[in-house]
């Protein structure tokens, strides 16, 4: 018999997760409808697995999973959520979920799942599964597509560098800055440092902290 905390700021959702799971033969031991006291319940309760919500009031589902999972470890997450995107199941997983679902799974998909995690599974749908992984293989490919110096440069240029301030920082001449830059733009097909710096970000080689044209 399996112990279950549901957390989910949805009454309604969680009574009909509480039935299914007792007609099953679970217990479900608590009832959260926010983060903060899904990780209180999870502490006081000590429930096999926590089937989690991302978006509560007070702790999001992510930072609730990061605190059960330190404070509770024994304690395994199922996230079951209506947020169906690859950045959010990094961060879940990231934080310590065991398996990511939309609530669009049916109850004998979510129960099973709940079962492999007990057991000490990993659980991502087919879909989530494969999205990720062409995400990650697209990054890989896009990251060697510049030299390790020519992605330091461009992320220096997308903080706010003019390309001087990008030379002292990474000890290098203004010229060879200029240099890296010049094959940056036939490689990237860019006709300017703000269309290289955009078209780096859209690949996902940098990230935009403060990107600020074409600084000289």
């Amino acid at each position: 018999m399996i112990k279950i905390l549901l957390a989910d700021d949805h009454a309604l959702l969680r009574d009909g997760l509480r039935r299914s799971f007792e007609s099953a033969g679970d217990t479900v031991v608590g009832e959260a409808s926010t983060g903060e006291e899904a990780v209180q319940l999870a502490k006081a309760l000590q429930p096999d697995v926590v089937l989690m919500d991302l978006s509560m009031p007070v702790m999001d589902g992510i930072e609730a999973t990061r605190n059960i999972r330190e404070q509770v470890p024994g304690t395994r997450i199922a996230v079951l959520t209506m947020h169906d995107d690859i950045d959010k199941t990094r961060d879940a997983i990231a934080a310590g979920a065991s398996a990511y679902l939309s609530k669009g799974t049916s109850f004998s998909d979510v129960r099973e799942t709940v079962l492999r995690v007990h057991d000490g599974e990993t659980v991502l749908s087919p879909a989530l599964a494969g999205a990720m992984l062409e995400t990650a293989t697209r990054a890989k490919a896009n990251e060697a597509l510049l030299s390790d110096r020519q992605v330091e440069i461009l992320q220096a240029i997308a903080d706010g560098m003019s390309t001087k301030q990008a030379g002292r920082y990474l000890g290098i001449t203004t010229k060879t800055v200029h240099n890296h830059l010049n094959a940056i733009y036939r490689k990237l097909d860019a006709q300017s440092l703000t269309h290289a710096v955009l078209g780096a970000v859209r690949l996902g080689i940098i990230d935009l902290n403060n990107a600020e044209g074409d600084n000289e």
